[in-house]
């Protein structure tokens, strides 16, 4: 360990890392769907969650707004490009957008598909399916189902067919010539397996070679990814099952009431050190396979889960995640020159409290700290 954290404001950048690409994970929910519509109410996006968020305690930084960017609307392509200029200037080499397929259902696809049609931004780009269910929890899981998922064979075929158009992009994110995809949630595939045997097919017969396949580390045993036909991991940050809890639901009601506690259902949150989260990170042992760091700059999902078992961060600040992502880098080797990613978690997940973009509280002081630690690297074209 490379005592992350403890002189996070004269973090040491003087040794220079050969060829990292970062990637800031994208989410495409800032514009209106005929779904949200039904689902939450017209013209809702994830806007609609974050506006309304408050703070639980003393010191608890809520509501995360947007400075230069402001209340963005997905849709416009100034918008788009500006996203992409700002990521450019941070020493960012692309973004990894979710993506959403439902048996042939694409849902918030406009922003993505009208980055491929029209061209622009001419900033690199890879595609993470999130697979999950879509609920009213926001969790992925089986309560209250709007849209679930369902796997076969055929919509295999058909669900890589739809992306040959992307994986043909110039501007797509490739390991040695292979487009690179990511499945956020592998361990809900009934034959992780056969499905890849399926892709790699598709896009072989498609004259694109061969994928590259990273499967996201989240919530379960984690399977090594050459045992369900995958090249690589990506761990999803943060993991809150060991992080350490600064405040516990057991507390009395007085300690609540010295936190300057602004509602009791503070009982139901998980309140927890970033500092030990980037600690336990750096320290993680070594994978015996291709794992590709990542770094998230804060973390508090109050916005979406309101009060109902939201996960806060706390105590985040540019400098902490400086030498967060210095320190990430700093310990991985890469295994070739393309496999040289770090992630970063996440570009624009405002309802989670978990955004490079600039915000009113921060302005650009985590894109600044990016470029501090990315201006030390060579970023491949």
């Amino acid at each position: 360990m490379t005592g992350v954290l403890e002189r996070a404001t004269d973090v040491d950048l003087t040794a220079d890392r050969d060829v990292m690409r970062a990637l800031a994970i994208y989410l495409p929910q800032f514009h209106p769907i005929p779904e949200n519509d039904r689902w939450w109410g017209r013209g809702f996006t994830e806007w609609t969650n974050v506006a309304r968020a408050r703070p639980l305690f003393r010191g608890h930084y809520q509501p995360h707004l947007p400075a230069d960017l402001g209340f963005c609307d997905l849709r416009v392509p100034e918008v788009r490009d500006a996203q992409a200029s700002l990521a450019r200037e941070a020493g960012i080499h692309g973004f990894c957008y979710y993506h959403y397929w439902f048996t042939g259902r694409r849902v918030l696809e406009r922003p993505f598909r009208e980055v491929l049609e029209r061209g622009t931004p001419d900033f690199p780009f890879c595609l993470c399916w999130a697979n999950e269910n879509w609920t009213r929890r926001w969790d992925g899981m089986e309560q209250d189902v709007l849209l679930q998922q369902h796997y076969s064979a055929a919509d295999d075929v058909a669900h890589m067919e739809s992306l040959l158009p992307a994986f043909a992009d110039p501007r797509y994110i490739r390991v040695g010539g292979r487009p690179v995809f990511l499945v956020y949630r592998t361990g809900l595939l009934p034959e992780p397996a056969r499905t890849a045997d399926r892709w790699r097919d598709v896009v072989r017969r498609a004259g694109l070679g061969d994928l590259y396949l990273i499967r996201v580390e989240n919530f379960t045993a984690d399977p090594i990814p050459a045992d369900i036909g995958f090249d690589a991991a990506m761990p999803f940050v943060p993991d809150w099952r060991e992080s350490y809890e600064v405040r516990r639901p057991s507390f009395a009601a007085r300690a609540l009431r010295r936190l300057g506690l602004h509602t009791p259902m503070l009982e139901r949150q998980r309140v927890m050190s970033y500092t030990d989260l980037a600690r336990r990170s750096v320290a993680r042992k070594a994978a015996d396979y291709v794992r590709f760091p990542c770094v998230t700059p804060m973390w508090d999902n109050t916005a979406r889960r309101q009060n109902s078992g939201a996960a806060i961060f706390h105590d985040s600040t540019p400098a902490l995640y400086q030498q967060w992502l210095h320190d990430e880098i700093a310990r991985f080797t890469p295994p070739s020159p393309d496999e040289n990613f770090i992630f970063i978690n996440a570009w624009n997940e405002w309802a989670e409290g978990n955004h490079l973009e600039p915000c009113q509280r921060w302005g650009s002081a985590y894109l600044d700290a990016t470029r501090a630690v990315m201006a030390r690297t060579t970023v491949r074209a």
